[in-house]
């Protein structure tokens, strides 16, 4: 999927699957006449720490990098497109989000649906391949242990709390700013991620009471 000429030059950013970037404060008001142009320029300096969270996100929402990969490109694409019509005050990071989410799903709609690959990075590689081999074989299988149980916890989730745990518990998104990415009420977010963590607090439970 071919992707816009700006994003050329801007690769993804490494790093650990569970390090949630730090975003700029992006809710400055601004006059009308020049939100459209303000947008593109704070969108542009967002995407190097941005694309990677994007892409994260949507490895764990589609459970496959490759596809991850295309639906991140897919993202910025229509991102680009659309954030001159976005209102002077709107923080552009939980709007990319919301943008990647929709996206995700009509990957998920073409494709029917698969089953969730949890990846430890974009590239697959180790984020410190030195403290790695170190470990002890006892360590790594508890490591891969834990990764199962939570894999199996997000799969018995909805898409959509699938969508709001990632955003809250992953990539540090406040209430306010998941609601704004899931178009949905901040009571909404609440009331699903509550539920979420319930299931995610059921799993953990009944594997730490031997259950399968």
């Amino acid at each position: 999927m071919a992707i816009l000429p700006q994003l050329g030059s801007l690769p993804l950013l490494g790093g650990g699957p569970f390090a949630a970037p730090a975003f700029p404060d992006e809710g400055v008001r601004m006059p009308p006449a020049t939100a459209a142009v303000a947008h593109r320029a704070a969108l542009e300096a967002l995407y190097p720490t941005l694309a990677h969270g994007v892409h994260r996100f949507l490895c764990d929402l589609l459970g496959d990098a490759t596809l991850a990969m295309d639906a991140t490109q897919e993202t910025f694409v229509r991102s680009f497109r659309r954030v001159g019509e976005l209102p002077s005050d709107a923080r552009l990071a939980p709007w990319v989000f919301g943008v990647a989410r929709r996206v995700s799903l009509e990957v998920r709609k073409a494709r029917g649906r698969a089953r969730r690959v949890m990846v430890d990075s974009p590239t697959g590689d180790p984020p410190d391949v030195a403290d790695h081999a170190a470990r002890s074989p006892e360590a790594e299988l508890l490591d891969r242990e834990a990764l199962r149980v939570v894999t199996v916890a997000l799969d018995r989730l909805s898409d959509d709390r699938r969508a709001v745990l990632l955003l809250r518990l992953d990539h540090s998104l406040s209430y306010e700013d998941i609601s704004a990415a899931m178009g949905w009420s901040l009571a909404k977010v609440k009331v699903e991620l509550f539920r979420a963590r319930e299931v995610l607090r059921a799993t953990l439970d009944a594997y730490r009471g031997g259950e399968p």
